[in-house]
């Protein structure tokens, strides 16, 4: 599985990061995190684009790409601090959506035997089936619980008369036995789908869905509170699912299906870094950026900032910061 490099675009990689070769053994095992493309956008029901995202998200950035990005809160330097590579795009064909699918499932399989964290950037959401599978193959088919940030529950069932696509990833990974349905946690939900049948489906798996109206009344400190209590239950891991359009389009224009009243981009952040510092997280996948529909890249620079935080909650719990910081910056780490 030699790196492919690029699928759209020059081959950069993220942030400046050094390039890995996903048959390189030694390099897999020396590294923390390893970010992997996933270049694919034939699972989408409305607007296309998401198949130029995993370049956007590499390259958004007004500073450097010199491999080191400090932190001003945590007094961490996510690229320095930990071990990050980039092995560059999974080859994913427009129009072979179950041989993409498959190419992406033994790549982030490596990463994951490997001992390393797979960081995928999508694409559209029909890739969280192989990104959760791939991470689940490793650490155990339903050892890991996932924490799932998005406008809407992707727990359809047959939609354009195919079992795979964007709004279907989830209900395919509790049906495999690749993750359990009761710890399934899902953040923002919003909007008029799914619909009643699916929404039974999701109840007879128990699936835990906060949607927008209970983080709202709550908080979302508190709906993540309760989250973390579940996610740990019986699971070794957790896998980190981000659709960009969990946000509110204000803060992420550039998706496919905006719905309106989401979190904020500050909400997002917060939300991504206490997780990957508190959480064992084996996985994470940050998707639905779609640059043709971005206005002044907002939602390229949000969705490569979701990966600096996760990077960098990483980092903190790696040297045992369990805090952000709360004293003057000039004190230094």
């Amino acid at each position: 599985m030699t790196r492919y490099g690029p699928q759209f675009g020059p081959d950069i990689t993220f942030l400046g990061v050094d390039p890995v070769d996903l048959d390189d053994a030694t390099s897999l095992a020396a590294a923390d995190v390893v970010v992997v493309g996933a270049p694919f956008d034939g699972g989408t029901s409305h607007r296309p684009g998401t198949r130029f995202g995993p370049q956007a998200i590499r390259q958004t950035d007004y500073l450097p790409h010199d491999g080191s990005r400090p932190h001003l809160a945590l007094r961490v330097d996510a690229l320095q601090d930990i071990r990050v590579v980039d092995a560059g795009d999974v080859e994913m064909p427009p129009g072979e959506i179950e041989r993409s699918l498959g190419a992406l499932e033994q790549a982030v399989y490596a990463v994951a035997s490997a001992g390393a964290i797979p960081l995928i950037l999508g694409g559209d959401h029909s890739i969280a089936l192989p990104d959760a599978t791939g991470v689940a193959r490793h650490h155990g088919f339903g050892k890991v619980s996932m924490i799932h940030f998005d406008a809407h529950a992707d727990t359809g069932d047959i939609e354009f008369g195919s079992l795979y696509g964007h709004g279907q990833p989830m209900r395919r990974l509790i049906e495999s036995g690749a993750l359990r349905g009761d710890r399934f946690l899902q953040m923002g939900l919003r909007g008029y789908w799914p619909g009643p049948e699916t929404l039974g489906w999701m109840a007879e798996q128990n699936m835990r869905s906060y949607e927008m109206t209970e983080i709202g009344k709550r908080g979302l400190e508190a709906c993540l509170d309760e989250a973390f209590e579940i996610a740990l239950d019986e699971c070794d891991a957790v896998f980190l699912s981000v659709d960009i359009d969990v946000c509110d389009p204000g803060h992420a224009p550039g998706t496919g299906t905006p719905e309106p009243g989401g979190l904020s981009s500050r909400q997002l952040l917060d939300a991504v870094r206490r997780i990957c510092r508190e959480l064992p997280v084996a996985g994470i996948d940050v998707v639905e950026v779609s640059p043709p529909y971005d206005h002044a890249e907002i939602t390229a620079f949000l969705a490569n900032r979701v990966c600096l935080e996760a990077l960098s909650g990483l980092a903190a719990r790696k040297h045992g910061i369990s805090h952000d910081p709360a004293g003057p910056l000039l004190e230094g780490r």
